[in-house]
């Protein structure tokens, strides 16, 4: 059956011209032909030059994402495949494939799929109607892919729980594609080992984004004072304390997060110097700040406050606060690494708020890394929402 054809308005697609992955509602004209949501479209600009291929899903303010632009090219199984080797063979070449993220959705032209390894496991998130139809195909190929270079898969869990797919029109889900497993996965990172609990921890249950950044905090440990905020499962707090920290305090207000943060320093041996609180870190730190605390080294990596425009106002203070309050408790000389997640909050902004922070608390900053996620999380350059991790480490001074 031929394609439906959705028609962009004259003088919209900007950002899809731009190379860009996504057809906004409030850009296109007309659809002409049968289809149903989540089925394969051609998209043609205002005077019928085609623009490309993609899954259609009038339920989603993101009307179309973008697949193939090149005309005449069928997506078929070999397509499918041929996307699939591109993002492991990308992955071999600037990670550590350990534990990696594979695909990482519109970063690997596979619009709205997430597919996290951990060791011998897959952990997949779906997030567009499209490309669920294709996920069994998608996964399938992974899976032979794998075998080729000697790796085997013995489990696949799906982690389509969030909320973002009621935007889509579709049930979350979560649970075994195949054969039911183990859920509790052993990692090892930059020497650090984890349990991850892929069923029940945060997303598809460890950060991996996160990876090098963790590892270029360890020249700052040795011998160190160190307070970890919104540690999740401890892995900063580890990797100091694996660096030689004197003293790890690492803070979460998840009670769930914390259990398996001390489970994972039991599993490194630093349970005598990496201890962990359920505390909400909001409070924590004026806390802190009135008994006279002060630490050598503070992280922060909060969650995003802010995953809309909307909120990026409030998302804002929240920022502010704590940077400020963590820069009160660093000694003269000490280090600060901070970071932000949210996409909204543009690198601009964030670095104007931690300034502000810094202004407040009559400190100053001397810049010594900025960083972005790890490569497995590639930033493709037209899609911006690809890019959303910010990390400063900074040498927190007093007012000269």
């Amino acid at each position: 059956m031929e394609k439906a054809i959705v028609t962009l308005k004259k003088g919209e697609g900007r950002t899809l011209k731009a190379g860009g992955m996504w057809v906004y509602d409030n850009e296109v004209a007309g659809i002409t032909g049968q289809f149903e949501d989540g089925d394969l479209i051609y998209v043609h600009d205002f005077d019928g030059y085609y623009m490309g291929c993609g899954f259609i899903n009038t339920k989603s303010k993101i009307t179309v994402r973008m697949l193939s632009r090149v005309k005449g090219e069928e997506i078929s199984r070999s397509f499918i495949r041929m996307r699939v080797q591109a993002a492991w063979d990308y992955r071999k070449k600037v990670v550590d494939t350990e534990s990696c993220r594979i695909i990482f959705g519109e970063a690997d032209f596979l619009p709205g799929l997430v597919v996290d390894k951990f060791a011998d496991v897959l952990v997949v998130q779906s997030l567009a109607l499209g490309i669920d139809k294709l996920k069994k195909v998608i996964l399938d190929e992974l899976v032979d892919i794998l075998k080729q270079d000697g790796i085997l898969i013995r489990g696949i869990y799906e982690r389509s729980d969030a909320k973002v797919r009621e935007n889509e029109g579709m049930e979350r889900s979560k649970g075994f594609i195949g054969d039911p497993f183990d859920t509790k996965v052993e990692i090892l990172e930059n020497g650090v080992k984890y349990m991850v609990d892929i069923a029940e921890g945060q997303k598809t249950g460890f950060f991996l984004d996160q990876k090098y950044n963790r590892e270029a905090i360890k020249k700052l440990c040795n011998g160190a004072r160190v307070l970890d905020c919104f540690t999740h499962t401890g892995s900063f707090a580890l990797n100091a304390g694996l660096a030689g920290a004197k003293e790890v305090t690492g803070v979460d207000a998840s009670s769930l997060g914390v259990s398996q943060a001390e489970e994972n320093a039991r599993l490194n041996g630093l349970e005598d110097r990496v201890h962990f609180a359920c505390e909400d870190v909001f409070e924590l730190l004026p806390r802190l700040e009135k008994e006279g605390e002060l630490y050598d080294v503070i992280i922060l990596d909060p969650p995003a406050f802010t995953k809309s425009r909307n909120s990026l106002k409030n998302a804002v203070k929240g920022y502010r606060e704590i940077n400020l309050r963590a820069l009160k408790l660093i000694k003269d000389g000490g280090f600060l690494a901070t970071c932000s997640c949210s996409h909204f909050m543009t690198p601009e902004l964030f670095a104007e708020t931690i300034g502000q922070a810094a202004k407040s608390a009559k400190k100053s900053l001397r810049q010594v890394e900025y960083r972005t996620q790890a490569p497995d999380h590639p930033i493709l350059w037209a899609a911006d929402e690809s890019y959303y991790l910010k990390f400063y480490i900074f040498q927190v001074c007093e007012e000269k």
